[in-house]
């Protein structure tokens, strides 16, 4: 058994306690295998809404760890239908070259598959015992890859003794850290609930996105409505280059406003009282 303490300083904790002081849901008893929340992170369908405007065929905008652009991409080409496939991205979109110029050329290449790719620490080592490689060598050569330190040549030579893929030993040599996957399923295990969330509790869970992930608002746009955001992320998106941080924070705003208005929610003005 591994038991993980998440005790770091994130938002995710303070999203999920929100949520559940706005609608009476306690978040642990959210089934982990709820057939629409998993479709949230390949389709709109669920929101019933078209995000096509802004390229966006996923509904994972302003989900923890999955509303990145990056990661959104990441969706796209793996096309995850499994709660395991979801801890998978989480540990390939955090590691360092694990998915840019490694795993995400071997998946759209059909090299090898999402199941197959390293995506985190403990996947090297159970894969290398699973080939017959010796406990204490298959933990040293995790060790080596995940800090960045890459494979020696007897490490190699053992992995090819044991007929371990050629487009594996390179995937190794590649890779210069490496997230855990107790970490990975605590990142996913919070995501999913907030998406469970955006699907069954929609105004609730838009309300706890913009009092907590927000920095930036254009309060003038997102009162308009739905084609006034798209006219202001349309004119963000045409300076491209020498965007303020400011402005890139208003552009994760304005997405999850844009996908908010479409499925047919508004903005009401400031009001002190």
């Amino acid at each position: 058994r591994i038991l993980k303490l998440d005790i770091l300083g994130h938002d995710v904790p303070s999203i999920i306690k929100m949520l559940e002081d706005l609608t009476g849901t306690n978040a642990t008893k959210i089934p982990l295998d709820d057939k629409d929340t998993m479709s949230l992170f390949t389709s709109t369908k669920k929101l019933d809404c078209d995000l096509n405007q802004i390229n966006c065929t996923v509904g994972s905008l302003g989900i923890p760890e999955f509303g990145t652009k990056f990661v959104r991409q990441m969706l796209i080409d793996t096309q995850p239908t499994t709660f395991a496939e979801l801890v998978r991205i989480s540990g390939l979109s955090h590691g360092t070259d694990v998915w840019i110029n490694n795993a995400q050329e071997l998946v759209r290449n059909k090299v090898a598959e999402l199941k197959d790719v390293i995506s985190t620490r403990d996947d090297i080592m159970n894969y290398l015992i699973l080939m017959d490689l010796k406990p204490k060598l298959a933990f040293k050569i995790m060790e080596n890859v995940r800090k960045g330190k890459g494979l020696n040549d007897e490490q190699i030579e053992a992995m090819k003794e044991k007929n371990v893929p050629s487009w594996y030993i390179d995937s190794c040599n590649k890779i210069k850290y490496m997230f855990p996957k107790a970490h990975a399923t605590a990142y996913v295990s919070a995501a999913w609930r907030i998406a469970w969330f955006k699907i069954n509790r929609a105004i609730e869970y838009y309300a706890t996105f913009f009092s907590i992930k927000c920095f930036s608002f254009d309060l003038e746009a997102m009162e308009l409505g739905y084609d006034k955001i798209k006219e202001k992320l349309g004119e963000l998106r045409l300076k491209k280059f020498g965007l303020t941080v400011k402005e890139q924070d208003l552009i994760s705003t304005l997405e999850v406003a844009l996908e908010m208005t479409a499925r047919g929610y508004e903005f009401g003005s400031v009001d002190l009282n």
